[in-house]
């Protein structure tokens, strides 16, 4: 793949994709999704937020296509558009979860110093 072809996708990815789930509230949407279709007062109750708070995140997922709706008569059911966008929130998690792994890790083997030790004792 050439350079220019790459960053056009990457850009794209940021603004269409990174971008939706740049709030953690999102990402609890998508995985609230991905446990089966929901209306609006049903994701506001399970994430206890309010109603309008849910509507604007589900509105920038909707714009950005990782949502889709169904009207059934008043109300609006939604529900993922692409499953793969758990598979990829997954795989980040675990990525995560290694880093963490490591710090602690990391974290055990280093020796206390002296200056921590008075610290402690204050």
């Amino acid at each position: 793949m050439d350079t220019k072809t790459l960053e056009r996708e990457v850009t794209l990815l940021h603004e269409r994709v990174c971008s939706a789930m740049g709030d953690p509230t999102r990402i609890m949407i998508l995985y609230l999704l991905s446990e089966g279709e929901m209306y609006v007062n049903d994701i506001a109750e399970s994430l206890e937020q309010p109603q309008s708070t849910i509507s604007r995140h589900l509105k920038i997922l909707r714009e950005r296509g990782l949502v889709e709706t169904e009207r059934q008569g008043t109300a609006v059911l939604y529900s993922l558009a692409d499953r793969r966008i758990i598979e990829a929130l997954d795989l980040m998690r675990s990525i995560l979860n290694d880093q963490v792994r490591a710090a602690a890790a990391i974290t055990r083997n280093i020796p206390y110093s002296k200056t921590m030790e008075k610290e402690k004792m204050k």
